[in-house]
């Protein structure tokens, strides 16, 4: 049986060693030069900063996870630094160190993760404007904060873990813009006690910023970023300024769900994460036999369920594929991914997704940056009657440049639905095209 799988964070790692511990010796492929995935990311090797510094109350889970793939890598076909642009029926084209390579399977786990839902503002190109997840990437793998004096703005559990990290390293955070109301955390937390321990830490984070000086503001909408050629300051909530020299921002998170959209995979609109995601069954099958589903390019739900998920996943290929399992982990495995799609639900509801946003930008936004494309430019384009994704995409380059529409396609699908007077969930969704990211030139083929 070749199984391969696809992203070596929580869920690919987890679904690896399950393969493995049942004989199954599967591929691993990462874009990443050393396995964890963004909430595990792993400095360089002979880092001095521990694990317990670099991952707080997670370091326990990272560094169990860590170890796992340290000490079995050498026994399945583990590909870091490998690139998957292109997914068909059977085989994946990858790059690795300039070089070419199709990759068969018979089975295949995406578990691909997700990157930051960016609403942009005036100024969110300026130099010292990063995404909360960037943020995060420069303090656990280089070592080093993204500014002197910064602010962090947005909503969403990730804001409050980056600012308490950033607080923590010993970087000056000048204040917490957080768009969510208070009273809608307050109104959530029956539902979030499904997850004690979860809620825990988050009250924990918020309190220990409030002990430490960081102010944090609810129901703050950031206006513009100001700076000439670099940061030095914003505006929020009607003409309130703050002076800075670098800002992350990020509302939430949306999945990587390109290689599943390129494979086949059928989607649907999912009101919970506010965005359109591959179907897949309780056991993480997806609509196209053979390949399955793991980890947040499959929903949002967090670090603890990817694992889970990509546990399950191996079991299903190892099930599919008339290997015995545990029937009882099965079922267990289902019951505590469901237990926490509830609190996901309740998360949806202490940060809420701020739908006026795109009455509030302005025409002269930039909203996608690779192409240089402007809210104005999208609004035009709606207002001469185009007003599915694809459609608009075509007359303005919306989502048409290197970055394929991650870090636009979600805030142009808003200003479109905005502007046609159409529900969010009838735009559509950009179709992803192969290679799904920049490949070098000159690339060599290997047979």
């Amino acid at each position: 049986m070749s199984s391969v799988i696809v992203g070596a964070g929580p869920a690919g790692i987890r679904a690896a060693l399950t393969l493995l511990e049942h004989g199954v010796k599967p591929v691993l492929l990462d874009e990443g030069l050393r396995g964890g995935g963004q909430i595990y990311r792993r400095p360089p090797a002979h880092f001095q900063r521990s694990a317990t510094t670099l991952y707080g109350f997670e370091a326990r889970k990272a560094t169990d996870l860590h170890q796992g793939l340290d000490r079995l890598a050498g026994q399945f076909d583990y590909r870091p630094a490998t690139l998957v642009w292109n997914a068909e029926q059977g085989a994946l084209d990858t790059v690795c160190d300039g070089r070419g390579r199709r990759v068969p399977y018979e089975r295949l786990i995406v578990a691909t993760g997700a990157t930051d839902r960016i609403l942009p503002v005036p100024g969110w190109t300026l130099p010292g404007v990063y995404s909360l997840g960037a943020a995060q990437i420069a303090l656990k793998y280089q070592g080093c904060a993204i500014g002197e004096r910064v602010v962090l703005a947005g909503s969403g559990p990730l804001l409050y873990l980056v600012a308490y990290q950033y607080a923590k390293a010993g970087a000056r955070v000048v204040a917490v813009l957080d768009s969510a109301p208070f009273a809608a955390q307050v109104k959530a937390s029956p539902t979030l006690l499904r997850q004690p321990p979860t809620l825990a830490k988050g009250m924990y984070y918020r309190a220990w910023l409030a002990a430490h000086g960081v102010t944090v503001h609810n129901s703050a909408a950031l206006q513009a970023i100001q700076g000439d050629t670099r940061v030095t300051g914003l505006s929020w909530n009607n003409g309130r300024t703050l002076e800075c020299d670098a800002v992350a921002i990020g509302h939430g998170l949306r999945s990587e769900t390109q290689l599943a959209d390129l494979l086949g995979c059928a989607f649907t609109w999912s009101p919970l994460n506010r965005s359109w995601l591959p179907n897949r069954d309780a056991y993480g099958r997806s609509t196209v036999p053979g390949v399955y589903l793991a980890g947040d390019g499959a929903g949002i739900m967090g670090a603890d369920a990817a694992e889970r998920a990509g546990e399950l996943a191996a079991l299903s290929v190892l099930r599919d594929s008339g290997v015995a399992v545990d029937d009882q982990r099965v079922e267990a495995l289902t019951r505590q991914l469901a237990d926490i799609q509830r609190f996901r639900h309740g998360l949806e509801s202490a940060f809420p997704f701020p739908t006026r946003w795109s009455d509030q930008v302005t025409d002269s936004t930039l909203i996608c940056r690779c192409e240089e494309v402007s809210a104005g430019e999208i609004r035009h384009v709606v207002r001469e009657g185009h007003w599915e994704i694809n459609r608009v995409k075509a007359h303005c380059r919306v989502g048409m440049g290197r970055c394929q529409g991650r870090m636009c396609g979600s805030a142009a699908a808003e200003i479109i639905a905005r502007c046609s007077g159409r529900a969010i969930d009838e735009i559509g969704r950009l179709r992803a095209q192969a290679p799904i990211k920049p490949l070098p030139f000159g690339l060599e083929s290997e047979a």
